[in-house]
């Protein structure tokens, strides 16, 4: 039996009555503020192990003053750092490093070590230990470790780069309201806010972010904005006159050797344009300008003078330099131990060694400092560490350089694969270029300053390619294996 079923109601006039309005749908929910805080959080998270390398990097941007403390902010922040890598490293309970990491970034310990144990006045060389191991161990393996991603080393690129326009701006500044170092009876040298103490403290700050700019221009990463080609490239030109105010004759020959090996790292062609442009703004900024031009072309005809006709720094570098092997002579196998070069220095020197060097302008007052180093970071450690020293040191300079090298040049990953060198183009580039311009800053130079913890994190960089580098993939909380795997 067929059920009934009810009319369906009419209107007066006999029509089927509307159909009703269908309400418009609910609004979707605004975003909560405590979601908003966890994205911000998580943000902040994927480059929370790259900020306490670049609160290195901001702290140098503090004046030092002129006092003769040698413990600096940088150096309380290097300790952070490297208590910080350890504290995690235990919590993790895990293999931090690769044993070939392990090996090269431990080597310099061994001859830092001997040297130590061997010295006549062990307490002496107890600042010296702590330094050596501060620079040439404890800040490279921590960058190593903190280091975990290429945004992290990106991080740490962008904040040498601003570190670089603040020092260089300071600089600039100093050099035209004439409120700079001494330089030839004029208070022009650009020396930023390190002082005359490190007069090459702004001039190795400025050549570091020189190459971090022209390494992003060369090989911007991937997915950036095509403005950061340019925009790198003239950030490259302009830091080339706070470079050339810094008088720096041995910054000046690292920088031209260092860019020299990352353009022809980079390509022939690609390079020949980079240099042209380069080239062309740094002349138009430093020549068209009038920027201190009788001066630099002084300052540059001196390099080739140094041999023929030597002003009385170079005779003082010719000099520490006899003594420094004059010295090694006497304990060729541990050296006099760390600290020893200035106990020993006035009986191998020559009579042609002045009394010490003039410090003046930049806020400090006429002193005279004295010469307590070769100027010469391998003659140094080779007087204070003897061969066992400089092998173990150099040894791993050179195992950074031949694996850095090697990374580069690896042929690209296949396509699609997360990683290869063109995904990290960039970060090996500056790591090559950096490690080439330490190696030949240290012909004329050497550790010593408040510039100094800029040394560690150098090296922790290049080591951070060279041996420890991830893939460009997202490390998950499951794949937190050993660095360098």
């Amino acid at each position: 039996m067929a059920t009934a079923t009810a009319p369906r109601p009419r209107a007066p006039d006999g029509t089927a009555p509307s159909p009703r309005p269908v309400a418009d749908p609910a609004p979707a929910p605004s975003p909560s503020y405590r979601a908003t805080g966890r994205t911000t959080r998580a943000r902040w998270a994927r480059y929370a192990p790259g900020l306490p390398v670049v609160a290195v990097l901001l702290l140098l941007c503090l004046p030092t003053g002129s006092g003769d403390s040698r413990v600096t902010p940088a150096d309380a922040a290097c300790a952070a750092l490297v208590l910080w890598c350890a504290l995690r490293a235990l919590r993790e309970r895990e293999r931090p490093l690769t044993r070939r990491a392990a090996l090269v970034l431990a080597a310099p310990a061994v001859g830092i070590a001997l040297a130590a144990i061997t010295s006549r006045d062990p307490a002496a060389g107890l600042p010296g230990l702590v330094r050596y191991l501060e620079v040439f161990v404890l800040v490279p393996a921590a960058v190593v470790l903190a280091l975990r991603h290429p945004r992290h080393a990106r991080l740490v690129m962008a904040g040498l780069l601003l570190l670089a326009v603040v020092q260089g701006a300071v600089g600039v500044h100093q050099y035209v309201t004439g409120t700079g170092a001494s330089y030839r009876g004029q208070d022009i040298r650009a020396v930023g806010t390190f002082g005359p103490l490190d007069v090459m403290g702004m001039s190795t700050v400025v050549s570091h972010g020189l190459l971090v700019a022209l390494a992003v221009g060369l090989a911007p990463p991937a997915r950036s904005p095509r403005w950061l080609r340019p925009a790198a490239l003239g950030c490259a030109a302009a830091l080339v006159v706070p470079l050339v105010l810094s008088f720096s004759r041995g910054a000046w020959i690292a920088t031209a050797v260092a860019c020299a090996a990352v353009l022809l790292l980079a390509g022939a062609r690609l390079a020949l344009r980079t240099l042209a442009v380069v080239a062309c703004a740094g002349v138009v900024l430093v020549g068209g300008f009038g920027i201190g031009s009788q001066l630099i072309g002084e300052r540059l005809g001196s390099i080739t003078d140094v041999t023929a006709a030597p002003d009385q720094s170079v005779t003082d570098r010719y000099t520490l330099w006899a003594a420094a092997v004059s010295i090694w002579r006497d304990a060729p196998l541990t050296g006099v131990g760390l600290k020893g070069f200035p106990d020993h220095r006035d009986a191998h020197a020559s009579l042609a060694l002045s009394s010490g060097s003039d410090i003046a302008g930049a806020g400090s007052d006429f002193r005279r400092e004295p010469l307590l180093s070769p100027h010469n970071m391998y003659l140094l450690v080779l007087s204070e560490q003897g061969l066992v020293g400089l092998l173990a040191l150099g040894g791993s300079w050179a195992a950074l350089a031949v694996c850095a090298v090697r990374r580069l040049r690896t042929g690209p990953a296949p396509p699609g694969a997360p990683g290869g060198r063109w995904a990290e183009r960039d970060c090996g580039l500056l790591a090559v270029g950096m490690l080439c311009w330490q190696l030949v800053d240290f012909l004329y130079a050497d550790i010593g300053g408040p510039s100094t913890a800029l040394t560690g994190i150098v090296f922790g960089f290049v080591a951070w390619w060279a041996l420890a580098a991830r893939p460009a993939g997202e490390p998950g909380p499951a794949a937190r294996t050993a660095v360098g795997r």
